[in-house]
């Protein structure tokens, strides 16, 4: 059992409204994709509830994260686009960054974990960016990155901590509403908690008696303990499947909005994680990563009733290898 770490929030309300992800919706339309909202009789039948998954999966780079990553890079001066990009990840806003400075015509420069997912970091490369690889468990990423960007005079393009990356985050919502309107129910998959803070913002504006819930896996359950305790919770690097939710502690303004809004946290468990990416796959020809299945592992566990209910699931990304996602199914108990 580990040593919970409490972390004091000095941002009080982080001003993230709805204006603002519309405004990120008219910036970032031109350059991805409207992705699908996919739906499956035995899914309802299974969970007794009308289910929409908002199939993020199918975006450029292949998951949401370029929403976000595209609305801050577009919103740079020249004089900042011309010094070039830095980020950190382990995969998912590595590669987004990657391709936003691509479409943008510069450069950049990812810190990412030396065990993140073989077929996330050729990605990156291919999409031109530069590499720097660190080991998660043993070294400090936010001490890193803050001496490169000072080293590299580079913009920093942070994954989730940032009003332009959440509102970006949130036009996934936004289109998830004007596709299939009212619903009572919202499941995100929660890392860091930009893509959930995003997507309340816009859920909560939109119907105030839509429920968000954050699904988590059970090992990285920083922002469950986070809102229980009412304040920022760091804990010890999680071992979890999930690569794209390996998150030590809530940012910090997007914890302020969270608590703000979030109903709850669901926990998931890497096996629930696995049933929910064999079913995407089996039944919905879907293929989701550990952490873009984790919201469809809370539905189909039960981890919340949603009977008779009409329930948005996000779907955050599928960037999984053939050889990877095929060792984890094989992994199944059972």
């Amino acid at each position: 059992m580990y040593e919970k770490q409490f972390v004091t929030t000095t941002s009080g309300n982080v001003p993230l409204h709805l204006s603002d992800v519309k405004d990120a919706t008219d910036r970032i339309k031109p350059l991805i994709h409207r992705t699908p909202v996919l739906t499956a009789r035995t899914l309802d039948q299974l969970v007794g509830a009308q289910v929409f998954l908002k199939a993020e999966c199918y975006q450029r780079a292949g998951a949401f994260k370029i929403r976000g990553a595209l609305n801050k890079v577009l919103q740079l001066s020249a004089e900042e686009r011309a010094r070039g990009l830095f980020a950190w990840s382990s995969g998912n806003h590595a590669q987004a960054v990657a391709l936003a400075a691509q479409i943008v015509g510069t450069t950049a420069t990812i810190l990412m974990p030396k065990d993140a997912p073989e077929a996330k970091v050729l990605a990156v490369r291919e999409y031109g960016a530069e590499i720097i690889s660190y080991d998660r468990y043993t070294e400090d990423r936010e001490a890193l990155a803050q001496r490169l960007v000072c080293e590299r005079n580079a913009v920093s393009v942070p994954p989730y901590d940032d009003p332009a990356i959440m509102a970006g985050q949130g036009t996934v919502a936004l289109e998830l509403f004007e596709q299939v309107e009212q619903l009572d129910i919202l499941l995100v998959p929660t890392g860091g908690g930009g893509l959930i803070a995003g997507c309340a913002t816009v859920a909560t504006s939109l119907n105030p008696q839509c429920r968000v819930y954050g699904v988590e896996p059970l090992a990285g359950n920083d922002t469950k303990l986070s809102l229980d305790a009412g304040t920022r919770v760091r804990i010890p690097v999680p071992h979890t499947i999930a690569d794209g939710q390996q998150v030590q502690i809530p940012g910090e303004l997007t914890f302020a909005v969270n608590r703000r809004l979030l109903t709850d946290i669901l926990l998931v468990t890497d096996e629930e994680i696995l049933v929910a990416m064999a079913f995407l796959f089996e039944r919905l020809k879907v293929i989701a990563e550990p952490s873009g299945a984790s919201a469809v592992a809370a539905l189909l566990a039960g981890k919340v009733n949603v009977a008779n209910l009409r329930v948005g699931v996000v779907i955050s990304g599928g960037n999984v290898g053939v050889q990877r996602f095929c060792t984890l199914l094989a992994s199944r108990n059972g």
